[in-house]
């Protein structure tokens, strides 16, 4: 059996020291906005690349807080609009709309994945307040045509970084350091995860980070006294400790999704399975490996009587989904490929090279 991914097996590689940091917090009696949030905010951002990051709950949190906090500062209101990518996580748009903004969809390029650079300035209005970028499966969705746009229509660019965790841009900044602000999230299957939910917001502007944390503080900068009408949004100290012993080993667990995507590149041979564009190894950290089939379900089958584990991303796109009947008008045949032919086979700290021959062997194998 070769498991899409086991979060069991990810967790025992670094076992002992999360224990032992999940244990000093234990004993250390001091559960929420203590010294292990601190540490890693302050870890974190200078791993990213930011002079802020502020933990809280969850990455969609992470997204909320960033486009409420631009509201309370005046950047934004309610009715503007956000243009964002057609083929993301619908966390990216509930997170516009939970701030009563307007999603506009873009399509992505077929061959990135990505939004395509190409057509965002013809969605651009006199509405348009931000492009929001999404780094999907792990890659890289920035190009300094979008910089560019931005700086044209004074725009603000706020980056999904939830799969992405260390992947850089062409110039080398690391994702989550090149917007005005970014969202992750440390959900247990990201590249950096958790031991449940977690995410953050990364920005180099201080008066959004102290909006975004007292937003997510009930709107609370001093105890009992509230500048917003805020919710409780915060990191906790346990999830703070473990995510800082798994930050050391980020780049080490990257580099190992590397080397089976290269594998899988390097030798999956068949005209019924494509892959992506390959991007430099820079620009990807492999969250995720897709590959595209018209029979995709039926590879998905093939895959699991044969013992691999795959998962769909994703198979029904935002427009179509009922919580947005009032996107349903838009035409989006790209995206809409994308969701029925997108399979996600395994990639991950613990899939060896063993595993990884495996996969590409069966793959190569699914015939008509």
């Amino acid at each position: 059996m070769i498991p899409f991914l086991s979060l069991k097996d990810v967790t025992a590689l670094h076992g002992e020291e999360i224990q032992e940091a999940v244990a000093k917090v234990v004993a250390g009696g001091w559960y929420l906005q203590g010294e292990q949030n601190a540490l890693f905010e302050r870890h974190y951002a200078q791993y990213i690349g930011t002079s802020h990051c502020v933990g809280c709950a969850n990455g969609l949190d992470a997204l909320i807080w960033i486009f409420r906090a631009y509201i309370e500062l005046g950047a934004m209101k309610p009715g503007d609009e956000v243009i964002v990518p057609a083929n993301t996580y619908i966390a990216t748009l509930l997170a516009i709309t939970e701030n009563g903004l307007r999603p506009v969809l873009v399509e992505p390029r077929p061959d990135t994945l990505e939004i395509d650079d190409a057509r965002i300035e013809e969605a651009i209005t006199d509405r348009t307040r931000a492009i929001a970028i999404v780094h999907l499966y792990g890659r890289n969705a920035y190009t300094e045509k979008i910089g560019a746009l931005c700086r044209k229509y004074g725009l603000k660019l706020v980056e999904d970084n939830a799969q992405a965790h260390g992947c850089h841009v062409p110039d080398g900044r690391r994702t989550g350091s090149v917007g005005d602000a970014a969202g992750h999230s440390f959900y247990p299957g990201k590249n950096l995860g958790a031991l449940g939910d977690g995410g953050a917001v990364t920005t180099d502007d201080p008066a959004l980070a102290d909006a975004v944390r007292t937003l997510a503080n009930y709107g609370s900068q001093k105890k009992y006294i509230f500048k917003y009408t805020g919710r409780n949004s915060r990191l906790d100290e346990i999830q703070a400790a473990v995510l800082d012993v798994k930050l050391k080993y980020l780049e080490a667990d990257n580099a190992h999704r590397k080397a089976i995507a290269a594998c899988y590149y390097g030798n999956i041979q068949n005209p019924l399975v494509s892959m992506p564009e390959r991007l430099p190894d820079a620009q990807n950290v492999y969250h995720l490996f897709p590959v595209f089939s018209s029979r995709r379900d039926e590879l998905q089958a093939y895959l699991k009587e044969n013992g691999v584990g795959t998962l769909i991303h994703y198979p029904i796109p935002p427009h179509k989904q009922e919580c947005y009947r009032e996107l349903a008008h838009y035409s989006l045949p790209i995206t809409e490929k994308i969701a029925t032919q997108e399979l996600s086979i395994p990639i991950g700290p613990c899939i060896s090279q063993a595993d990884a021959a495996a996969v590409v062997s069966l793959i190569n194998s699914f015939s008509l």
